[in-house]
């Protein structure tokens, strides 16, 4: 996947500005496609060069005019061709994975903190999907096509942060049986 086709996505959901495009980025999007506020500034010019999106010039009280971008006809066709491609599974770079394997040649308890950091903002991040499902899809049963598939992306997401939570945990139960004196044996 490009840039160009979560930003597709983003302004079929929603016509947006460049800022809100970013800050759609750093709320949702960004879990699962990350992009600078760069990055989406620069591709946005270029889709709109190639005829992908288009803005509208958007009057400001008190501050300057807005661009605010929408999805045109070719790049929705773009957004479609891309959709029929296949999608090779994902490799997952996992740093934390790497480290808990190399403190088989250090002290194991050395890494308890930054596990326990990381199931802190796993948690957190969890706290926070639960409570958008909360608010943005009360009612499952009424949700549109647009709404259900929203909801079942965010529901993979909740579903991911409680896995690595569990995951977590059970990193958390070794590293500490990894620390405990090893038992006695009797006659020694």
């Amino acid at each position: 996947m490009a840039l160009e086709h979560a930003i597709l996505v983003s302004l079929l959901e929603q016509p947006g500005s460049g800022y809100e495009l970013a800050r759609r980025f750093d709320r949702s999007i960004g879990r699962f496609w990350t992009a600078t506020h760069q990055q989406i500034y620069r591709v946005l010019r270029r889709m709109e060069t190639d005829g992908w999106v288009a803005a509208e010039e958007v009057a400001q009280d008190g501050r300057p005019d807005k661009k605010v971008y929408s999805a045109t006809a070719d790049g929705r066709g773009v957004l479609v061709g891309w959709l029929r491609e296949p999608v090779e599974p994902e490799t997952v770079r996992h740093e934390l994975a790497v480290k808990i394997r190399a403190a088989a040649f250090d002290d194991p308890a050395a890494l308890v903190p930054e596990v326990e950091r990381h199931r802190a903002e796993h948690a957190a991040l969890l706290a926070r999907y639960l409570s958008g499902e909360q608010r943005d899809f009360p009612d499952p049963d009424a949700l549109d096509a647009r709404q259900r598939l929203q909801h079942v992306v965010l529901r993979g997401g909740i579903e991911y942060e409680r896995m690595i939570l569990a995951w977590l945990d059970d990193v958390l139960t070794t590293l500490h049986r990894l620390q405990a004196p090893p038992p006695s044996t009797p006659g020694t």
